[in-house]
């Protein structure tokens, strides 16, 4: 039997974070993982038979969220790759927009949309960046309610703004600016406020995720999301490292049982060989409902498994289709690369009503049937690529159910000519360049990745701020949560890790006095 001062459940990047900080300060700290490899959903690996030496982030996908105060306290240099342009909006004829692309952004809205959008989306994105320069300051502390945090963080003039953002939905947002295009707002929508979040156009609490999606604050990011060289396993690799030299130690293949406690106090955790660890202090970064049953339910409080419950009604509806290509594609709008291979690339329903078009994609996800217009980001790493030039490629898609009537093994592979046919459509002959592939579901996502309901985010961001999991379990002395349903939510963001590891030693602090 081993004693430590703190053991960490799950060795994800916030459980990493979490523990480094705890260390740092002094505190034994071991990180058990039960699977082979520490990282959770950042990583990356070699998924493909076919082409066995070529590495794809087979979960995250690109870093935004990271405080980048919290990677100087980390002290850790990720490699960033910068997009520009980094979004690329093409069509199935010849209209096209690269977001980002300097003085030929505003041509391009000129030439395929209008003035109005350009002076719409300026408006956007300036009060995004207004709020995020407020906001950016709650993310490494403990949350407030959504009107706590708009009177203490966020200009006068902007607080309701930002409660009707946080409480409302992404499209009751877009509509305050006077896009004339549908397709724009199609974009914005979609990629943001629809990313790992179950929900759509005018679903209350789509807002908050489209606002969290615009919180990057990266160095040289101007606010967009970035790439890492060597895919998000890099990431992993450099907390990792940092982990270890503070002392943390770590445990692969060690899979928990269960959580021990004593008269409401947490003493260790029982591994599955029978053996046992002991420890005042567990820190979870599994999905809650993991912790839950490690901790067992009649074990917590009758309010607290029912803030559960309703964090489990929402599914994960996030699809993706890791896949490797021979070559690059050419799209029909854009034959010469002008740097759209670096984006993130929007494929969308065209023709009117295409508001009306994604409501009923969300629509036929919640009563089980997969859509015919998917909702499609297409993604390229620059550095994931192989001698031979053959890409590793993602297909990111929105609003997937958990299980589709008939389930994934009779619906997965129509689905999936659906996508690559959807590639055809922007970028004739793609499918032929398909060499390998790695679907996966939401149900793939939960096996694969060992997160509940397949939520890229745990817990659905239509729950913000101090709604989320809190970072200390009501009612039990020892036991703390430090994953992405914690504020400030999902992504890779170390954020969660390290509020929970202040948090701990905030409270070992008071027991010590």
């Amino acid at each position: 039997m081993s004693a430590y001062n703190v053991i960490v459940v799950g060795g994800g990047h916030n459980g990493i974070v979490c523990a480094t900080f705890l260390a740092r300060s002094g505190l034994k700290v071991v990180v058990l993982e039960d699977r082979d490899v520490i990282g959770g959903a950042c990583r990356t690996e070699k998924p493909f038979g076919k082409v066995p030496d070529l590495v794809a982030s087979t979960g995250a996908y690109l870093i935004g969220l990271m405080p980048p105060e919290l990677m100087a306290m980390l002290g850790v240099n990720i490699p960033l790759i910068k997009r520009k342009p980094h979004y690329f909006l093409p069509t199935r004829e010849s209209g096209y927009l690269l977001l980002g692309a300097g003085d030929d952004t505003r041509k391009q809205f000129h030439q395929f949309f209008s003035e109005q959008d350009w002076q719409a989306d300026q408006a956007l994105q300036a009060e995004l960046e207004a709020i995020r320069s407020d906001l950016h300051r709650c993310f490494l502390e403990e949350p407030l309610s959504v009107e706590e945090t708009a009177e203490q963080y966020i200009r006068p003039e902007l607080r309701q703004v930002f409660i009707n953002l946080c409480r409302g939905s992404v499209g009751s947002y877009l509509d305050r600016f006077p896009f004339r295009s549908e397709l724009l707002k199609a974009m914005y929508a979609s990629t943001d406020g629809f990313t790992g979040c179950y929900g759509t156009w005018d679903t209350p609490g789509t807002g908050f995720n489209f606002l969290l999606h615009n919180m990057c604050r990266l160095p040289g990011a101007d606010g967009t999301w970035m790439t890492v060289d060597g895919g998000m396993g890099t990431v992993t690799r450099l907390l990792a490292e940092a982990a270890q030299s503070a002392g943390v130690e770590f445990r692969t293949s060690c899979k928990v049982a269960s959580i021990a406690q004593t008269a409401g106090k947490v003493d260790g955790v029982a591994l599955a060989d029978g053996s046992e660890l002991k420890a005042p202090v567990v820190v979870c970064n599994c999905d809650p409902y993991r912790m839950r049953d490690l901790f067992g339910s009649a074990h917590l409080s009758a309010a607290f498994n029912q803030r559960l419950d309703r964090y489990a009604k929402l599914t994960g509806t996030s699809y993706k289709l890791n896949i490797v290509l021979d070559r690059l594609p050419t799209f029909r709008c854009l034959p010469e690369d002008r740097g759209q291979f670096n984006t993130t690339i929007h494929l969308l329903p065209e023709g009117p009503g295409i508001i009306e078009k994604l409501k009923e994609i969300h629509r036929a996800a919640e009563s089980g049937r997969l859509p015919d217009n998917p909702l499609v980001e297409w993604y390229f790493n620059p550095s994931l690529k192989d001698d031979a030039g053959r890409s590793s490629s993602a297909l990111f898609v929105q609003s997937a159910p958990y299980e589709p009537e008939g389930g994934w093994a009779q619906s997965e592979s129509k689905f999936i000519n659906r996508l690559l046919s959807t590639l055809d459509e922007f970028a004739p002959g793609t499918s032929n360049l398909v060499v390998d592939m790695l679907p996966l579901s939401p149900k793939a996502i939960e096996e694969r990745f060992g997160i509940r309901g397949g939520h890229i985010f745990h817990v659905d961001h239509r729950f913000p701020l101090n709604e989320r999991l809190p970072y200390a379990i009501p009612g039990v002395a020892g036991l703390y949560a430090c994953g992405a349903a914690c504020h400030p939510g999902g992504g890779v963001t170390g954020a969660p890790g390290y509020i929970s590891s202040q948090k701990v030693l905030k409270d070992l602090a008071i027991v010590k006095s």
